[in-house]
């Protein structure tokens, strides 16, 4: 029996609302015309592979090659520097995380609980800070996060279930494109091993055993499949230390934590609230799904373990909890909201609801607007040095400000992009009375002289001129204060920082 007509058009003017929704939520970064906040980072490592050059060897990131292979096949087809390309792709991206969530919540329940996990998704995860709007690695790693699960979902007539494998290449996407994402193939690979699964699908335990097996197969099929890449590019063993062995834990940033996550809470608060309550009425609402309420409790589980696992609490980390939490959230929310159920308290009514989510929106609008407004004016660093220098010109800057060379449109003259590697620097801000320099990377200083020897940088950018101020001042590091005072000479002085120019 088909779809009454006008229930069809019904969900078509929701599902084209929700999009529409999706695109205002994000006009503050497609009306952008900067790079916003880590996507400073991504593109100038993806600008270096546009002109030849390799992650890690030509510019140092920590995050995996996939991420800069996504970025650079936007820059290689947009143009490099082209933020509104690369801000409609971050979009699209969105929307097609939100379809995954949409089939999920089909699948399990309905149509209505499927738009509403859609839904959850486009509002709350740009949630509160307006960096959460970036192209980010949280974003990037959703998407193939949630199809990989909406696969392991679907229900299949094959004991077998190749799909699987497909699944599993989608969780090693995932992985490649930010490292806590690996986390999310566990709970999908007890799933397919539990009880309750092989009871809801009539299977035997051999058969869990050969889908799990399916699985890891692709998982580490898509793995191998690139670190053959990263090993014929000649810079495995970069990738790898870059990736896995430079992620030490140096201090806990806990007051940092408790702030930011009480703040993911609040803002997310409606979400919270119907996960909390779905999973309190399982034998109502998770009735005959066992199995796959059990799985998204571990998704979200591993997810929180995933966002702190860094021990830096930065809020855009929490963006990868949306996904399960609306998926546990939605089918309590579909059922309220078609008055299936009885609130239980007054402020779940469904017209205080949608009032709380209008405010809501409101509000995350407001913030991103107001957090990106001065952010659209490039650095005048950049805008002196693309003036002043030729396009071959290669330029270094000294300090955590990648878009400087965004904004110059000029290559790093080292691979240091950010002088991290250089200085010691812990990610996640100063620790009072901490040394960093005792982390600096050994060999690193050899290799900046060996990069400026290759292409001497024209241009040398200090962003932390000021000794009493600086955490970093030149004079603390004898090559490059020796190489400003015997080769360099100051010709500018902006708002970043002082501008030196080869003699």
């Amino acid at each position: 029996m088909g779809v009454p007509t006008h229930r069809l058009r019904q969900f078509r003017f929701a599902a084209l609302g929700i999009i529409l929704l999706t695109v205002a939520i994000r006009l503050p970064s497609l009306l952008h015309p900067q790079p916003i906040d880590s996507e400073e980072m991504y593109s100038v490592v993806a600008n270096e592979i546009v002109d030849g050059g390799r992650p890690y060897a030509d510019a140092v990131e920590r995050k995996p090659p996939l991420l800069f292979w996504t970025y650079a096949a936007v820059f290689k087809v947009a143009g490099e520097f082209n933020w509104k390309a690369l801000h409609i792709v971050a979009l699209v991206w969105t929307l097609c995380a939100m379809a995954g969530l949409y089939v999920i919540g089909r699948e399990l329940f309905d149509r209505n609980t499927g738009l509403i996990a859609a839904l959850f998704y486009s509002v709350f995860q740009p949630f509160w800070v307006w960096k959460n709007l970036t192209f980010d690695a949280e974003m990037l790693m959703n998407l193939p996060i949630i199809w990989a699960w909406a696969i392991a979902f679907r229900r299949g007539s094959s004991p077998l279930r190749p799909e699987l494998f497909l699944a599993g290449a989608l969780l090693a996407a995932a992985f490649l494109l930010k490292q806590p994402a690996a986390i999310a193939a566990v709970p999908l690979g007890v799933y397919l091993l539990l009880p309750s699964y092989r009871a809801s699908r009539s299977l035997t335990r051999t058969n869990s055993i050969i889908q799990a097996a399916m699985l890891t197969a692709g998982f580490f099929a898509a793995l191998s499949l690139v670190t053959i890449v990263l090993w014929k590019q000649g810079i495995l063993h970069d990738a790898f230390y870059w990736t896995i062995a430079d992620h030490d834990v140096p201090h806990v940033f806990w007051q940092k934590g408790i702030v930011n996550t009480l703040a993911f809470v609040a803002a997310c608060l409606p979400l919270v609230i119907g996960a909390i309550l779905a999973c309190r009425d399982k034998d109502e609402i998770w009735a005959g799904k066992t199995a796959e309420r059990t799985a998204l409790l571990g998704l979200l589980a591993v997810s929180a373990i995933g966002a702190a696992a860094g021990a830096r609490f930065y809020s855009h980390y929490y963006v990868q909890l949306i996904p399960a939490f609306g998926l546990l959230a939605a089918p309590y929310y579909a059922r309220l909201w078609s008055r299936k159920m009885r609130p239980p308290q007054w402020f779940l009514r469904p017209r205080v609801t949608y009032l709380w989510l209008a405010l809501t929106i409101i509000v995350f609008s407001i913030k991103h607007w107001m957090g990106l407004a001065p952010q659209r004016v490039s650095s005048e660093a950049g805008r002196y040095l693309f003036a002043h220098s030729d396009p071959a010109d290669r330029i270094f800057v000294w300090g955590q400000r990648p878009d400087i060379y965004l904004d110059a449109q000029r290559r790093p003259a080292c691979r240091y992009i950010t002088t991290f590697p250089l200085t010691g620097y812990v990610f996640g801000g100063p620790i009072p009375g901490f040394d960093t320099r005792s982390r600096i990377l050994p060999g690193a200083w050899t290799i900046l002289e060996q990069d400026f020897a290759r292409h001497p940088p024209t241009y040398i950018v200090d962003v932390q001129p000021d000794p009493k101020s600086a955490h970093y001042p030149v004079k603390d590091f004898p090559i490059l204060a020796k190489l400003l005072a015997e080769r360099y000479e100051p010709v500018a002085h902006t708002a970043e920082g002082v501008i030196y120019r080869m003699r």
